[in-house]
């Protein structure tokens, strides 16, 4: 008999996921990591656009530019604090029953960089295969460099993360000692970088002087992250977070000028997130604060099977949403380069009207990276059946990508 419920194959995938779920499972955890996850195609989506040149090539562009009042877009767009707070309390987890279980650090260290590995080697070798077929099709070599620099643009975050992550046998020990104080260095050491590259003896600094934010900045969230998994960071600390750190992000913008956006303008002299400035740890902070703040009401709410399913679905195919999504936006923006100045994707991003169209056009390209996802994400599982000659045709491929995208900069 056929069922008159036209949504009950989704009724019982909906069930079986919650059925499926480990009773201890953390889920307000997982709630925070796909709702950092989801923010960045989002951001991506709604804050980059193209121009359309004469010989119809696509170049970047960003509506941050001639619309400067969405720049408070940007803070709520930009979670990356929380994924990596939520990213060290899971690595603290995860090394503890590891060492516990006498797995060696460097055993544990492998597993969890292939894990990141994976993906970013398959979206760079397909797309390294796939430019000389563009090319072939007519899409100008202008385009090619435009995509490749989306692409691959977001994938500097794996490498800090791989980085934070290979940290996390200090970070645990720093928390263990220390507590919710270990982050106060790293926050210092960037304060005294912003100090030097933009207060008064900014004109004697080297130019490369702002490469030492890198580190201690990303590593502060992931360090408060740590300490929360040790447990040495509670609700009296997280209120501290939450409130000082909104205090000093309101200092930082009001008092001393710090651009607004979170993500780089182009035209703008100065960027808050590469690499990041003093003003991204304020901002990671107070999203830090409130979300341990939240954990509890967040996950009583996830409780709900129906809230609960999209969220593993999100976090199983993390690695495709983040590596593929730019492809996603692309495959519609390509094509229609051919045809002229397309609102929302091809025209100028300057203007309210764009701002609309854009909205309009977030549904396809969720659509495109659903589909994309489903031929991709095998890419997340291990390579069992993968030998090592395709494995260094892969690790090729995605070298020669590389070389030609940080060539064209």
């Amino acid at each position: 008999m056929i069922s008159s419920d036209p949504l009950a194959p989704v009724r019982r995938t909906i069930a079986s996921v919650n059925a499926g779920t480990p009773a201890g499972r953390d889920r307000a955890l997982d709630g925070l990591r796909a709702l950092a996850l989801l923010a960045v195609p989002t951001g991506h989506w709604l804050l980059g656009g193209f121009t359309r040149d004469a010989e119809g090539a696509l170049h970047n562009a960003s509506p941050l530019t001639a619309l400067g009042f969405l720049a408070p877009l940007s803070w709520v767009l930009q979670m990356l604090g929380i994924f990596f707070l939520v990213g060290g309390h899971a690595s603290a987890l995860s090394y503890r029953r590891a060492t516990g279980r006498g797995e060696s650090t460097a055993r544990w260290l492998r597993r969890r960089l292939a894990r990141l590995g994976r993906p970013v080697l398959g979206v760079t070798a397909v797309w390294a295969a796939m430019l000389p077929l563009l090319y072939g099709l007519g899409v100008p070599a202008a385009t090619l460099r435009t995509g490749a620099t989306l692409v691959i643009q977001p994938l500097w975050f794996v490498g800090v993360y791989a980085g934070v992550t290979a940290l996390t046998p200090y970070c645990a020990r720093a928390a263990r000692r220390l507590g919710v104080w270990a982050a106060a260095p790293l926050l210092a050491s960037v304060a005294v970088v912003d100090f030097l590259r933009y207060g008064p003896y900014a004109d004697a600094m080297p130019a490369w002087l702002s490469v030492l934010n890198l580190l201690p900045g990303w590593l502060f969230a992931y360090q408060l992250g740590v300490s929360w998994g040790e447990k040495r960071l509670g609700k009296r600390a997280a209120w501290v977070l939450m409130v000082g750190g909104g205090a000093l992000f309101a200092l930082l913008l009001l008092a001393f000028h710090y651009p607004a956006s979170m993500v780089g303008v182009p035209g703008q002299d100065r960027t808050n997130s590469h690499p990041p400035s003093l003003l991204v740890l304020a901002l990671a902070a107070t999203q830090s604060g409130a979300a341990i703040l939240l954990r509890d009401r967040l996950a009583r709410l996830l409780r709900r099977p129906a809230l609960w399913a999209p969220v593993v679905l999100v976090n199983l195919s993390a690695m495709t949403l983040f590596c593929w999504h730019q492809t996603a936006m692309l495959a519609a923006a390509v094509p229609s380069s051919f045809f002229g100045t397309v609102p929302g994707l091809t025209a100028v991003p300057d203007s309210l009207p764009w701002i609309a169209a854009r909205l309009a056009w977030l549904p396809v390209f969720a659509a495109a990276l659903i589909a994309i996802g489903r031929f991709t994400r095998r890419f997340e599982a291990p390579w069992t059946g993968v030998t090592r000659a395709r494995r260094a045709v892969a690790a090729l491929l995605a070298a020669g990508f590389a070389v030609y995208t940080f060539a064209g900069w």
